[in-house]
């Protein structure tokens, strides 16, 4: 995974080149497809600056060229980009010990309620039985969360959430910092 300040950088190239391509200026435009336009061109820009290395980098373009209906721009943004690399995998992640424990606590405390009501059942097969539901469901939302989440193993869903979230974080502080400049511009 590069460097934050460099994804920073590269996103707010393509995004610039993606607003250019939608050019608002010339076009009379309402709010709601100025709106569609800047999340379209944000969407292909953080894709983009993963080169195709990740599901959800190839999730976004495909979404956005179905779903947005511009497959021009969206190509036209990508045309820059060489040709998309394979997925390389990283190394897993082990959870830290802490979150182990909190979550062997909640697990522990349904179990006891559990047991009350099946006696016959030992608490640890109880227990087991929670922790797998409850870590079914949270995987399930996660892959709802995550564009092509759905079509990845609980491995590669783990390690490409991380890369997706270091992403949008860069996302947002460039538009964060965009925002801020423009306020200050517009103020003086």
């Amino acid at each position: 995974m590069r460097a934050p300040q460099t994804i920073k950088q590269e996103f707010l190239k393509k995004w610039i080149l993606g607003l250019q391509l939608c050019d608002f200026a010339k076009q009379n435009m309402s709010m709601l497809e100025r709106k569609k336009a800047i999340k379209l061109s944000a969407d292909i820009a953080i894709a983009s600056t993963r080169n195709g290395m990740t599901c959800w980098s190839r999730a976004l373009v495909a979404k956005a060229s179905r779903d947005y209906g511009d497959k021009v721009l969206v190509e036209r943004m990508l045309a820059s980009e060489s040709e998309k690399l394979k997925k390389v995998s990283s190394i897993g992640l082990i959870a830290p010990n802490k979150w182990v424990i909190i979550r062997s606590k909640k697990i522990l405390r349904k179990s006891r309620r559990a047991r009350r009501v099946r006696s016959s059942v030992p608490l640890s097969v109880l227990a087991k039985s929670i922790a797998k539901k409850m870590v079914k469901k949270r995987t399930q939302v996660l892959k709802s969360l995550v564009p092509g989440g759905e079509f990845m193993d609980d491995i590669s869903l783990i390690e490409e959430t991380l890369d997706y979230i270091i992403s949008l974080r860069a996302q947002v502080d460039v538009m964060q910092t965009l925002a801020k400049a423009t306020e200050l511009l517009n103020g003086k």
